[in-house]
């Protein structure tokens, strides 16, 4: 396993770019972004292969930046999910075609780290294809036969990327493939109140451990947005909080000597609805504008005080 670092999700599509209308950051705006972040964590994760990580490890690699990344990919669903709110109904051509596909993504995300040996971390399968709400839905043996296949093709560590609960639910055989469990905890989304939210995200752990004793756990997702609708309870989505949840946790992965990948690094404007009040679009410790919101503000500007 990996030792302990610093750790956070990185997606910097600013305001204008996104990977859905193929307008993506420069190799300057990157290099930009990686020096903002470079005083604060060692460790990166990004959820596809294509351009915007390749620009990322391309980058690493030139200014010599001492970052390790975490690479992933995302399978085009395998299961038709009618329930899945934003359209996971699929055709059994589509499907047939996913399959595929999905062979083709897991050789490019070996060849990026094969490229790029001393700059990738690990790689990850999937990022939540098996909750029941997911558009990409999978059945948990195929993740873990993409687990199998891809650690066949790469030196580093293989993992898959889920929710806590979903992974104590139904992911025995994924964990019995994966060199590490990569968990997620949200308290905000399950409408825990702040009071209670650290001791929630530690219960994660904990129980994940206690299912799974013979793998390391760690977080490759954690975070508390500062904007809010009514998705979630909109008055503790705020800067304070994320900040009094933020260093709480913080403490409790450096106590344990536990990676935990907080997401995310910037806000990001492309995601979510058209509200701009949308949850997806501010969980980043960063503004938009590359900004720090109070969290980073303070640990930037030596304020320890609350």
């Amino acid at each position: 396993m990996f030792p302990y670092a610093k750790a956070v999700c990185y997606s910097g599509y600013r305001q204008g770019q996104s990977p859905i209308t193929k307008v993506y950051p420069s190799d300057e705006e990157v290099l930009e972004d990686l020096k903002i972040l470079e005083p604060h964590f060692e460790y990166l994760r990004m959820y596809d292969p294509y351009h915007h990580a390749q620009s990322v490890l391309r980058v690493i690699k030139k200014h010599q930046l001492k970052f390790k990344v975490m690479l992933g990919v995302e399978p085009g669903g395998e299961i038709s999910n009618p329930n899945c709110p934003w359209g996971g109904l699929k055709t059994p051509e589509q499907i047939e075609k996913n399959r595929v596909q999905n062979y083709v993504q897991l050789d490019m995300i070996a060849a990026l780290a094969n490229e790029y040996p001393d700059q990738v971390l690990a790689v990850s399968v999937g990022n939540e294809n098996t909750s029941s709400w997911h558009h990409n839905l999978m059945d948990p043996h195929t993740i873990a036969k993409h687990v199998t296949y891809l650690k066949a093709l790469v030196k580093q560590q293989v993992t898959f990327c889920e929710g806590a609960h979903a992974w104590r639910e139904h992911g025995e055989s994924i964990a019995k493939e994966v060199d590490f469990i990569s968990i997620h905890s949200y308290p905000l989304w399950l409408r825990i109140p702040l009071d209670q939210a650290v001791k929630a995200t530690i219960s994660d752990y904990d129980q994940t451990v206690k299912k799974y004793p013979k793998k390391p756990v760690i977080f490759t997702e954690f975070g508390w947005t500062s904007t809010s609708d009514d998705k979630m309870r909109s008055g503790d989505a705020c800067e304070l909080n994320q900040h009094l949840y933020l260093s709480q946790i913080e403490k409790w992965s450096e106590s344990k000597q536990v990676t935990m990948f907080l997401f995310e690094a910037f806000d990001e404007p492309w995601k979510g609805s058209s509200s701009l009040i949308e949850p997806e679009k501010h969980w980043g410790v960063f503004f938009e504008n590359r900004q720090p919101k109070l969290h980073y503000y303070k640990l930037i500007h030596g304020d320890t005080n609350g």
